[in-house]
Formats: structure tokens, C-alpha cells, sequence
């Protein structure tokens, strides 16, 4: 299981645990299943952005199961 913070680990049909951009200050998790992943960069400190299959967006925390 990854941290998010690395492109190759996230694939879309991931389920992931994200933070919303409104929930960045509480740190509240938001689980899903990745449709897009927005992020062009190979990583990001903060997490890899992705689009959830619900139309949310928010950078992967957690990686709740690998395919």
C-alpha cells in the first residue's frame, strides 16, 4: 500500500482515500474509487491529484488496496 504521493502507485479503478481541497485544514479523509488522475508530475508532496468516480477532487492520502 502507497502514500499517494508517487503517480506510478495510482491507477484509475483504485480505491484511494483522498482529502477534498474544502477538508485540507481537518485532514478529513474521503474515500473513492480513482477515475482520473489529474497530477502530471512523476510525484507530489502533498499527494497525486485525482478525480474520484463521484466527480470529487482531492490528493490521494492513502492507497486502500492494490490491484
Amino acid at each position: 500500500m502507497g502514500n499517494g504521493s508517487k503517480r506510478s502507485d495510482i491507477k484509475p479503478g483504485l480505491s484511494v482515500a483522498i482529502v477534498l481541497k474544502q477538508d485540507q485544514r481537518t485532514g478529513k479523509l474521503t474515500e473513492g474509487i480513482v477515475k482520473d488522475i489529474l497530477t502530471k508530475s512523476a510525484t507530489h508532496p502533498h499527494g497525486i491529484k485525482v478525480r474520484l468516480t463521484t466527480g470529487e477532487v482531492g490528493r490521494v492520502q492513502e492507497i486502500l488496496e492494490d490491484e
